[in-house]
């Protein structure tokens, strides 16, 4: 069972195992110290933003006296009346064309009309208007009715299956390069499970496997928060997704320090399928997100693009031990 919260504590900067005598590790307290089990319980994902002066500055859209709630400048008193009909007349049309862009129903029936329309045109040329007028409706009741049957939800634990047995397969390959993975563990004392802990010498990454629809693109939207862009499922925003992912490896590498009385950095990862994913690897507030393609080039590439994480073959065999006593599975 997994716990959608919206927030949880950025994974600490915690760096792995150091050869013995190369500095100074941890202090007691700061191994032990627990972080929390609630990832509601952590700072806000978006800390509020400070001005110049260093004290805390409004929201963006309450930064100046001088505009309305849509962002604009009102105009002078005697042309108050005729501005307020313009925003009366032109923003809402401006909203539901947004709201209709991002909809994702949107292309279905943009075909099914299209399709009806040629349809229709076609056999009122052969037999009159009529006939081709009343076609055209059966052939779009049919494809309505032929979607609604082949297009049917998937239970969510179905799809959480699916996404986590394809990620092992993918997974399974990366043992060529040294690579170890855990699968599906859950986090002691919590009701979240780590789908997959891999541990190598690119470093030791949490990753979240996910199936999405399939029918609504996945895309960034930019993001006024010093957090960074937002990812989107369609009209759904990912926040608490992205927030999950980094609270799952924050608690991964919370235990496994513990467990060798050394720190260990674990970096959450992001696995989508279903739809296309428009990049190969791109960080969306502290996570690596990509499609189900990526995965085999995303950790060849590891060890060359965060060498500050990586770790030596004997430390990642210390890591895996350690892994399996703190995590053990369900």
């Amino acid at each position: 069972m997994r716990m959608d919260r919206e927030t949880g504590p950025e994974p600490t900067a915690i760096r792995p195992a150091q050869a013995a005598g190369s500095r100074p590790g941890p202090t007691q307290a700061e191994i032990n110290t627990p972080l929390p089990t609630d990832p509601g319980s952590a700072p806000e994902d978006d800390p509020p933003r400070t001005t110049d002066t260093g004290e805390l500055g409004p929201p963006l859209d309450e930064a100046g006296d001088d505009t309305d709630e849509f962002g604009v400048v009102p105009a002078d008193e005697e042309t108050t009346d005729h501005a307020w009909q313009l925003r009366r007349v032109g923003f809402p049309s401006r909203l539901i064309m947004a709201q209709l862009a991002i909809d994702p129903r949107v292309p279905i029936w943009s075909r099914r009309a299209i399709g009806a329309l040629v349809i229709g045109i076609g056999f009122s040329f052969w037999l009159g208007w009529r006939t081709g007028l009343t076609i055209a409706a059966l052939a779009a009741i049919a494809d309505t009715v032929y979607q609604s049957k082949t297009v049917a939800l998937i239970p969510a634990a179905a799809r959480i299956a699916s996404a986590q047995r394809r990620t092992r397969h993918r997974l399974l390959l990366m043992r060529l390069w040294g690579y170890h993975a855990l699968h599906t563990r859950p986090i002691p004392g919590t009701e979240s499970i780590i789908d997959h802990l891999v541990i190598g010498p690119g470093g030791v990454y949490a990753i979240d496997s996910e199936r999405w629809d399939r029918r609504m693109p996945v895309r960034t939207v930019a993001s006024n928060s010093a957090a960074g862009p937002v990812l989107y499922h369609g009209p759904f925003s990912q926040r608490e997704r992205l927030a999950h992912a980094r609270w799952e490896a924050a608690q991964a590498a919370f235990l496994l320090s513990r467990e060798l009385r050394q720190q260990v950095t674990v970096r959450p990862a992001m696995v989508i399928y279903g739809p296309a994913v428009p990049w190969s690897v791109t960080r969306l507030r502290g996570v690596d997100v990509m499609g189900g393609r990526s995965v085999v080039r995303f950790f060849v590439s590891r060890k060359k693009a965060n060498p500050d994480i990586a770790v030596t073959w004997e430390q990642a065999g210390q890591i895996a031990a350690a892994a399996e006593r703190a995590l053990p599975p369900g």
